[in-house]
């Protein structure tokens, strides 16, 4: 049984791609995870999400263990099990969600105490408790405990953050180990915190490579310094991690955001923004996002893309897809967010074989004259 293995096939620039080897399977990078929020990625069914191209999906570790719970969860066999997905699952730590989501919490040391958004029931979660939450529903990449501070907070601020998630980093890591049948199937990573700041971030890649992971995500960014700030300091924060280690973006993004990523040597994104824009009306494509409660397609008989090899482009109309949408009806929810998922999937491909080609270059300048329309 294969624990993780990562290798490198290619690289172009600081582009690369590789792949992710795990007991339940590889996972081509550069990839795209969907998230799967609470036991399922929205309007999709498990399959449906694999058709698209998917290798991994995202779980998350908060809303798990409030509903239906993490003990609950091990009782029915596991996340896998539970929801019918049979490859690689990757779960957040849960601190980023209890920090945005949660009322009345209170940071300390030893970890964030918060209210449930749920029912209002109180909760304490520590790195020891994520790691133990994460074992329980059999999670194949694990994430170390963080705090998520906004990036427009003062330095000092940011840097007494970051500090502490690295403390907690090591209590992950000690945590995680101590789940010994766990550890031996399941891989750890560890997130750089530091916000905007180069010489923050580096403090906080050397900690976690200090205390080593199989992995590293960069996390902190997308939370609202806007696109040109989240790329300098992607111009920065990925080479500091290791090069043998996949690199992970965490919540990340519109296609334009995963083309720039990859191109400073991102290897794994996640975000929401696939499934929650095909709920409401929105689909992306090669030549840009596409409002489809435009009355403008209510008449258009063409695919919604035409170099888009899904099965919703190859079986209906703009006009029913934007009817659908205006009628409420379900059905445009679950099309539209098969779409998407399976855009974002080509997307990544794309990036691979060029990556592989030696043509990320000529790839990106493409894709942005064709997306913007420039």
């Amino acid at each position: 049984m294969t624990r993780f293995l990562f290798s490198i096939a290619a690289t172009d620039g600081l582009a690369r791609t590789g792949a992710v080897t795990m007991a339940r399977g590889v996972i081509r990078t550069p990839a795209f995870m969907p998230v799967g929020t609470a036991a399922t990625v929205k309007a999709m069914r498990p399959a449906d999400v694999r058709a698209t191209g998917a290798d991994i999906i995202l779980g998350n570790t908060y809303h798990l263990m409030l509903r239906p719970g993490a003990e609950r969860m091990a009782r029915l066999g596991g996340l896998h099990r539970f929801m019918g997905w049979d490859r690689p699952i990757l779960t957040d730590s849960g601190g980023y969600q209890v920090m945005s989501l949660s009322d009345l919490r209170k940071l300390t040391e030893n970890g964030v105490e918060f209210r449930s958004h749920v029912d209002g029931s109180r909760h304490l979660l520590t790195p020891e408790r994520s790691m133990e939450i994460q074992r329980l529903l059999g999670s194949d990449i694990v994430m170390a405990f963080d705090e998520c501070p906004r990036a427009d907070q003062p330095r000092e601020v940011i840097a007494r953050s970051m500090e502490l998630s690295m403390r907690w980093a090591r209590r992950s890591r000690d945590a995680f180990d101590a789940g010994a049948e766990h550890a031996g199937r399941a891989a750890l990573f560890g997130i750089q915190q530091g916000a905007l700041d180069e010489q923050l971030r580096r403090q906080s890649a050397d900690a976690l490579v200090e205390i080593g992971f199989d992995g590293y995500a960069v996390g902190g960014l997308a939370v609202g310094e806007g696109q040109e700030a989240m790329f300098a300091t992607l111009d920065f924060a990925p080479q500091q991690l290791p090069r043998d280690r996949p690199r992970y973006l965490m919540g990340v993004g519109k296609p334009d955001d995963l083309v720039g990523a990859v191109e400073r040597g991102i290897d794994m994104f996640d975000c929401v923004l696939p499934t929650r824009s095909g709920r409401n009306g929105q689909a992306f494509t090669w030549a840009g996002p596409m409002n489809l409660r435009n009355s403008r397609f209510a008449e258009d008989q063409e695919p919604l893309d035409a170099r888009c090899t899904c099965p919703v482009c190859a079986t209906w109309t703009r006009a029913y897809l934007h009817h659908l949408i205006k009628a409420k009806e379900m059905l445009g929810a679950m099309l539209l967010t098969q779409h998407n998922l399976s855009f974002y999937q080509q997307l990544m491909e794309g990036m691979r074989g060029a990556i592989a080609g030696g043509r990320m270059g000529q790839f990106a300048g493409e894709f942005r004259r064709n997306y913007f329309g420039t």
